[in-house]
């Protein structure tokens, strides 16, 4: 078929080749000149071994040649082809999905182990307050937590977050399983969580 048979058509399973094609620029496109060159010189050694050392002299060139070509493509030849771009692309997603199965691990070991919670979890719900105070309100978490803490316990309710969250202070834990203290209760976190989302 002619060029117009393959290329006049586009139907639904044209769209991965034609993205393909998109992904995968020639690594050759305008290097016309420099090939041009290297032909010339390794025709030009060519005829110089030949006409010193007969048909083993022109072995040697082509030999060399050879070699030299499969070097230098090597470092030439683009690392990635359109397979490892769409394989790039699919591990994106992937990549999300894991951000996301870390975050719920986070939230669940956080909630089991207090010692997980004050080193993984409370920093980061730490800095979202100190964004948000600082951006919607104007505060400063640090240099003004009264301020911080009346922005976030609005009500008496919420006066048993702020331990969970204050930079300066620790929350209270029952001395039941001192070897292993359980972390931030679920419904805590639940509300904490939710005051900082209305915040």
């Amino acid at each position: 078929m002619s060029g117009a048979g393959r290329g006049g058509r586009s139907g639904p399973g044209d769209a991965p080749d034609s993205r393909e094609a998109a992904d995968a620029v020639s690594p050759w496109r305008g290097a016309t000149p420099e090939l041009l060159i290297a032909a010339v010189l390794v025709l030009a050694v060519a005829v110089a071994g030949y006409v010193m050392a007969g048909w083993a002299g022109l072995s040697v060139v082509a030999v060399a040649t050879a070699a030299t070509a499969m070097a230098v493509l090597r470092v030439l030849l683009p690392q990635a082809t359109p397979d490892q771009a769409r394989t790039a692309r699919e591990k994106t997603t992937a990549r999300m999905l894991s951000g996301y199965s870390h975050r719920r691990f986070l939230v669940q070991t956080s909630i089991g182990s207090l010692g997980f919670y004050q080193g993984e979890l409370r920093p980061v719900l730490e800095h979202l307050l100190a964004a948000r105070l600082a951006e919607r309100h104007g505060v400063n978490l640090y240099q003004d937590p009264e301020a911080a803490r009346s922005r976030l316990c609005r009500s008496p309710r919420d006066a048993d977050l702020w331990p969970w969250i204050d930079p300066t202070t620790r929350p209270k834990t029952s001395g039941r399983d001192a070897a292993e203290p359980r972390g931030i209760p679920r419904r805590t976190l639940a509300r904490l969580i939710d005051r900082l989302e209305k915040l």
